[in-house]
């Protein structure tokens, strides 16, 4: 069975710079796990590896859309699983690394009707309720599963969000989705963690980081683009604190707390998920040699 190492964790834990050494030290190929990163100039604000932080390792799944683009899980998956084919191929290691746990999910099982909840992208769904109406959710729904949009009415908002969900994350139809535990690959999945309060100082830090590196015009750029809430890019943590800074929503200080504290949730929610996920070893940056001896005990056994 093909081999993949993991890596996951909470925003600012290290993933990055870990993974880069990974890849280094065993010939490997980093694939995003990121639903931002796949977007085309969304750079600062999901802090993507720069060209001098790779140093010359390969990254797949950056860069792969239009900030006006929606994209699923279920696409996610599909194409991450012919990288993975195309890197095993070549005789190099395929390392996943990222934050958005649902992509990790979809890539390593077979996930149906019984599949987890992106929150964000439900959050999204609820918006275009609220601004276009619930008849735009169930059109939404007849295209892409006509069976369900005849089984479910319009006001059954819960039901008809849930069908769209399920699309996005698995790429299926609600009624043709079966469940499977099995996973698709042998792999060794690494949880990076850290001290709480150690976590969060990162995140702040990170925060005051982005804005120097240009978060703010980052956004401004993407608005004169025509880009509004409405489009999923807009979701992303970073994103839409910074757009309501700049459609005169609240102050800079409002903005700069806002976007720290809603960072500092993220992380306690990616936790969350993680711990959920099978065989996942917990270890922090600094415990990094034992990292680098069970990723080469398992590409080695």
């Amino acid at each position: 069975m093909t081999k993949v190492v993991i890596i996951v964790g909470p925003t600012a834990v290290g993933k990055t710079a870990l993974s880069i050494e990974l890849a280094k030290k065993f010939n490997g190929e980093i694939i995003s796990a990121d639903s931002v990163q796949i977007y085309k100039g969304l750079d600062v604000g999901s802090a993507k590896v720069t060209t001098e932080e790779a140093d010359g390792i390969i990254h797949h799944m950056l860069d792969i859309v239009e900030p006006t683009a929606t994209f699923s899980t279920g696409e996610y998956s599909a194409m991450t699983k012919g990288i993975i084919e195309d890197i095993t191929k070549r005789g190099k290691t395929p390392i996943i690394v990222g934050g958005t746990g649902l992509y990790v999910n979809s890539v390593l099982f077979d996930l149906g009707s019984t599949c987890g909840r992106d929150e964000e992208y439900r959050q999204e769904l609820m918006l275009i309720a609220k601004n276009e109406g619930k008849e735009k959710l169930h059109k939404m729904l007849e295209e892409i599963d006509p069976e369900s949009a005849s089984e479910l009415h319009i006001n059954q908002l819960d039901r008809v969000i849930r069908a769209l969900e399920i699309y996005h994350i698995t790429g299926k139809k609600k009624s043709e989705n079966k469940n499977s535990t099995k996973a698709n690959y042998d792999y060794v999945l690494i949880g990076l963690t850290d001290d709480r309060d150690v976590l969060y100082e990162r995140i702040n830090l990170r925060v005051d980081k982005m804005i120097d590196n240009g978060l703010i015009a980052e956004v401004q750029e993407l608005i004169n683009k025509g880009l509004t809430l409405k489009h999923q890019s807009m979701q992303g943590i970073g994103y839409k604190e910074t757009y309501a800074y700049l459609t005169n929503k609240c102050t800079k200080e409002e903005f700069l707390d806002k976007l720290k504290q809603n960072s500092r949730n993220y992380a306690k929610r990616q936790f969350t998920f993680f711990k959920k996920m099978p065989n996942i070893i917990w270890k922090k940056y600094a415990e990094k040699e034992e990292i680098f001896k069970l990723v080469g005990d398992f590409i080695n056994e």
